[in-house]
């Protein structure tokens, strides 16, 4: 197959390498150590400890450190910020102990009163999941400058705390942040952290460059010099500059899935699947209950039944992808159960649905009409939801499709509730309480983004989130995660359509590629770029 630039797609290639002509560079980073890599969104806030979203940890995991990062080995963490964690019988409390030496890179030493401070003032009250992890969290104590306590009013599970610290944990500097607003604060968008990269420069719409950290705690790391993230929207252009030479590595299937097995061939260039286990995303249709139509069950039912999964798997995903059955994957191999209510494609009974629930089409075959606001983050999301679009009108259901960037569609579906229909793309984190459940979970404040912002309440249900997140004993929570299930499937507060990963593809010249289940969204510190 022949690439194809599209006129805007190779003026932001143009563009974009000319502004990286005039960056600055170390005498080190002129003889190999600067690493450009394609970025396709630019984020409106790169705080990690307020929005847990992997478009922003892609770029500030590399300046800002959690407690503990994911790992190939068998315990599945690898100690970071903090060198280890005990949880007390009663589940009341859990301590960690914090490496010592390590400093801000403003030179300040980081401390117990760093973590205290942003696990109480950030995490719990601000962070998207943070605020419903640390609903009981209570006190964080901090008897020396690298213990920190925390204490729980009700029983909370190492192994739930444990599973949610490469997601949940991003330390701030207190120093930074305390006393002021700290959603405004502009450290968000010229980071300060402890990690193995410093700020370094942002132009909108051109590129984010990071440079080396000198004074990093972990010996002769980071590798690289400079990390360059590329601004490139068109998944065609960043294919364009891979092959050219001009990005090292695109990330997050930066590179359009038709293009993989042409590009895979390039010689100097590798696809790549691995690096994205802990990080599998649910294409998901998110309902506003708000809307009459919508609030009735069948309506829903019959959305779910007139969605072809396998097209969409096939036509949209080219097989990189799996039939969703519910809100856990059928990959996780601790939570998820196949004893769940299913949704065949089956148009007439769509239609069947739609009468019972007292919506007949009139003369030119509508029923009602929606709007339908796609996610804008992946092609797939606008691809499905063109499909969605197509689905619903050969049942009777006129959607209307309503295009957004980034900002203004979250602004849009968690803060104005401005929606009937969105394509979301959550992301499963090895735990429901972690992501999945404060998807479905009622009471959560307006402005919380990847949150349910649909207006579905079910006491039922919530009481059921509630409990697990409180349950010492594995099993038990397990059998609780399975009712999870049942009850999302049955009652379809929102409908899951397909989970899918992700692929890299970089230059053989790049080492230590793909070695944690989170990669593209860790720290990259050993990173490093050949000849």
């Amino acid at each position: 197959m022949t690439l194809v630039l599209s006129r805007r797609g190779l003026f932001l290639s143009t563009a974009a390498l000319a502004a990286l002509q005039f960056l600055p560079r170390s005498a080190s980073a002129q003889s190999g150590g600067r690493i450009t890599v394609a970025a396709d969104s630019e984020p409106a806030q790169l705080n990690p400890a307020i929005a847990a979203s992997n478009g922003v940890f892609y770029i500030s995991s590399k300046v800002i450190e959690p407690l503990a990062e994911a790992s190939y080995d068998e315990a599945g963490l690898r100690p970071l910020l903090a060198t280890g964690w005990e949880g007390a019988e009663d589940g009341l409390s859990i301590t960690f102990k914090l490496r010592e030496g390590v400093t801000w890179h403003d030179g300040t030493p980081f401390t117990s009163a760093d973590v205290a401070f942003s696990a109480l003032q950030v995490w719990k009250p601000l962070q998207n999941i943070g605020r419903t992890l640390f609903a009981n969290l209570t006190a964080v104590e901090t008897p020396d400058a690298h213990t920190a306590v925390f204490r729980f009013s009700a029983p909370t599970p190492l192994q739930l705390i444990a599973k949610a610290l490469p997601v949940v944990s991003s330390v701030l500097p207190k120093h930074i942040y305390d006393g002021s607003e700290i959603a405004e604060n502009p450290a968000n968008r010229a980071l300060i952290g402890t990690g193995p990269f410093v700020w370094g420069d942002y132009k909108p719409g051109e590129y984010y460059l990071l440079k080396r950290n000198p004074a990093y705690w972990q010996p002769d790391l980071p590798l690289a010099e400079e990390l360059v993230f590329r601004v490139l929207p068109d998944r065609a252009a960043a294919a364009g500059s891979l092959e050219a030479g001009e990005v090292q590595l695109a990330a997050f299937s930066s590179v359009p899935l038709v293009e993989l097995d042409r590009i895979g061939k390039v010689p100097g260039l590798t696809v790549i699947t691995k690096g994205y286990e802990a990080l599998t995303y649910q294409l998901v249709v998110e309902i506003n209950h708000r809307n009459a139509h919508l609030a009735n069950l069948k309506v829903r039912q019959a959305i779910a039944h007139a969605i072809d999964r396998q097209f969409v798997l096939d036509t949209i995903f080219l097989g990189y992808a799996a039939k969703a059955t519910g809100p856990v994957p059928a990959n996780d191999p601790t939570f998820y159960t196949p004893d769940v209510t299913t949704y065949a494609f089956d148009p007439e009974k769509a239609k069947a649905l739609l009468d019972e629930a007292g919506f007949p089409a009139d003369a030119s075959g509508k029923r009602f009409a929606l709007r339908l606001l796609p996610a804008p983050y992946f092609n797939e999301t606008r691809q499905f939801g063109d499909y969605l679009r197509q689905a619903l009108a050969a049942v009777g259901i006129d959607a209307t499709i309503v295009a957004n960037d980034s900002a203004a569609h979250q602004k849009a579906v968690y803060t104005d509730h401005d929606f009937d229909l969105a394509v979301a793309p959550p992301v499963f984190r090895a735990d429901p309480a972690i992501s999945t459940t404060n998807l479905v979970r009622s009471g959560i404040p307006a402005g919380v983004n990847f949150s349910n912002q649909g207006g579905y309440v079910n006491p039922e249900l919530d009481s059921l989130i509630d409990t697990a997140l409180t349950t010492l004993d594995p099993a038990a929570r397990v059998a609780l995660y399975h009712r999870f299930q049942q009850l999302v499937t049955a009652d379809l507060p929102l409908i899951n359509v397909v989970d899918w990963s992700f692929t890299s593809v970089a230059s053989d010249k790049l080492g230590n590629i793909a070695n944690n289940p989170r990669w593209a969204v860790s720290n990259w510190a050993d990173l490093t770029l050949g000849t």
